[in-house]
């Protein structure tokens, strides 16, 4: 067991590759340090310029990434032709270890080639509230391989470029101007005009409601414990919710003023006797 023990090693050959390339590995070292360094300010320089020159801020973080990425592996082919690695044998084994590592992660190429599809049709930009893969938020970065929003709730949700390129999505933002749909129900016993009347006062004191497209109220149907009016009025995106509430707010309390009731779904019971 003792001539298997480690006193027993021949280590010449190592104290010779050492004294033979241990400058030129600390020197192949200091060339990585050095150039993530350059990189890393590479980088950020790129970042500066294409801000200044007003890059459309959805291509700004893909291309950043793209760009390091890039630099990166050129400063690691680099670092190992320093060393005397042969490059056509190198590349060769990289060949073939790329080929594994590509069926490995299809998934995440799919999603380089998602992220690319993104940039290129467009169909949402940084700023925009959009809804996919069950997720709803507004659009904050678009990277190589996701997609981050944040929720209304400031939560930080990140979505696969991938299914995001292929999958059905809604883009709230996309149109400058959306309908806003409300339904309003009154009694049975009360007056539809009158109803109407106030609704149309009520949205006319909302600046932010367009006059064009007008505003339309109308019965939607004969519910089974009201009638039911529906009311379309047009806003700015911006001005959605503000003008939501504000109908839901004020409709309601100007039908309380005015003696029209806003029913609750009840039922009649009728009992028999059988003698």
């Amino acid at each position: 067991m003792e001539e298997l023990g480690i006193n027993n090693f021949n280590w010449q050959p190592v104290y010779d590759w050492v004294i033979a390339n241990g400058i030129k590995l600390l020197v192949a070292i200091l060339i990585a340090v050095v150039g993530l360094w350059i990189i890393n300010k590479i980088v950020k320089g790129f970042k500066k310029l294409l801000v200044a020159r007003s890059i459309d801020e959805t291509l700004v973080p893909f291309i950043i990434s793209l760009t390091s990425v890039t630099l990166k592996i050129l400063l690691f082919i680099s670092v190992i032709s320093y060393l005397g690695v042969q490059m056509t044998s190198f590349i060769a084994i990289l060949g073939a270890a790329g080929l594994a590592v590509g069926m490995a992660l299809s998934g995440t190429l799919q999603n380089f080639a998602g992220g690319v599809i993104l940039l290129i049709l467009k169909p949402f930009k940084v700023g925009d509230y959009i809804e996919a893969q069950g997720h709803a938020g507004v659009v904050k970065e678009i990277q190589i391989f996701n997609t981050i929003l944040t929720t209304p709730d400031n939560k930080v949700v990140i979505i696969p470029n991938g299914g995001l390129s292929t999958g059905a999505m809604t883009n709230y933002s996309r149109s400058e101007t959306r309908r806003v749909d409300f339904v309003f129900g009154i009694g049975y016993d009360d007056d539809i005009d009158k109803a109407r009347n106030i609704i149309i006062e009520v949205a006319g004191r909302q600046e932010l409601i367009l006059k064009d497209p007008q505003l339309f109220v109308g019965v939607l149907e004969h519910g089974d414990s009201s009638i039911n009016l529906v009311t379309r009025a047009w806003a700015k995106t911006s001005d959605y919710w503000t003008v939501y509430f504000y109908m839901m707010e004020f409709v309601k309390k100007e039908f309380d003023k005015q003696g029209i009731s806003i029913p609750f779904p009840q039922r009649d019971v009728h009992l028999f006797n059988e003698k």
